[in-house]
């Protein structure tokens, strides 16, 4: 772990800047200390590993959710993927999914090692697309002691079938040639093409749904860029993290907008009742549950109140099991 030290306020606490490496590159993040001394065990204190979905970045909407979760007695480590935000890498803006679990998985070895922390309580925390990384990260290993899978998009065909729904057909059409072209460029050695992470509807964009621009600007932090390869759509295509989730061996969380117009919420739920997970449901669209939207708190509240079940007794002086609720949806009451 290096480039630590540097000390940084938010609203509510104090986050000190670390970065780690992975793949042989530098990735940027924060480190959130508890500030609550309720989940203490004594090895220390249990830590969440956080990153955002499709094409975000740390400083946007995530110091919300990492500010209650340390609140609440436990470590955070909010970190940007390889080639987005504050961390470095090449080509920019481009998502690789199996990349990014790579990510996550750096992002634990780091977390392991942090001041104070138990590293037999390390906790995966995802949404959106890294609401899937999680369950693959998690997948056959013992050292996760428990996921967050937050409006998570699991399913690469099952989202195409969505986005069918939703949609212009020419629009669809539109943003898959300019993925094709991508490609191509990519394996002659050129740069990517390059479209909007969000734009209005009919717009060729990763994000296009009425509403989705505005709701984004809304989180959007300083070293957020509204722009990914258009290769996106194409590697989407190969998500299988559903596949994952039968091999998660830790309990788990999964929360799901019921009215999600870009994470299917019928492949989150698939996979939640494999996984054996704990369900909550919320009346709202894939934004709904960020910081300054109606289900923000419902979300955040029911994740803390998970952790703390599941994190109380230190991981190694008890076995995990599974929520016995694990098939029940619950409302988000």
């Amino acid at each position: 772990m290096g480039g630590g030290g540097l000390q940084m306020s938010s609203a509510e606490n104090t986050f000190t800047d670390v970065s780690f490496e992975s793949g042989g590159t530098r990735c940027a993040a924060w480190h959130f200390t508890a500030t609550a001394d309720a989940l203490d065990g004594p090895a220390g204190r249990p830590v969440v590993v956080m990153a955002h979905g499709l094409g975000g970045t740390k400083d946007s909407g995530l110091a919300p959710f990492a500010e209650k979760i340390a609140a609440a007695g436990m470590d955070v480590l909010a970190f940007d993927y390889r080639g987005f935000g504050d961390s470095d890498g090449s080509p920019r803006q481009t998502v690789s999914i199996s990349g990014q679990i790579d990510d996550y998985r750096a992002a634990m070895t780091t977390a392991a090692a942090l001041p104070g922390v138990d590293p037999n309580r390390i906790v995966l925390w995802g949404v959106s697309l890294s609401g899937g990384h999680v369950l693959t990260a998690a997948a056959g290993r013992d050292d996760v002691c428990a996921v967050v899978s937050l409006t998570p998009l699991v399913n690469g065909a099952a989202a195409g079938r969505l986005a069918f729904a939703h949609h212009p057909v020419s629009a669809i059409a539109k943003s898959t040639a300019a993925g094709v072209r991508s490609r191509m460029s990519g394996l002659r050695g050129g740069a990517g093409v390059m479209m909007p992470i969000v734009g209005s509807p009919g717009e060729v964009a990763a994000l296009t749904l009425d509403g989705s621009y505005a709701d984004y600007m809304t989180i959007a932090g300083p070293t957020w860029r509204n722009e990914i390869d258009a290769s996106i759509g194409l590697e989407l295509g190969r998500l299988r993290a559903d596949k994952s989730a039968k091999d998660v061996r830790c309990p788990v969380l999964v929360q799901v907008a019921d009215f999600d117009r870009s994470a299917p919420p019928h492949a989150a739920g698939k996979a939640a009742f494999t996984a054996r997970a704990e369900v909550r449901h919320y009346p709202c669209d894939h934004f709904g549950v960020w910081p300054g939207q109606d289900c923000f708190e419902s979300a955040v509240a029911h994740q803390i109140s998970f952790l703390r079940r599941h994190l109380a007794t230190p991981a190694n002086d008890e076995p995990r099991q599974k929520s016995s609720v694990a098939a029940e949806p619950v409302a988000a009451g």
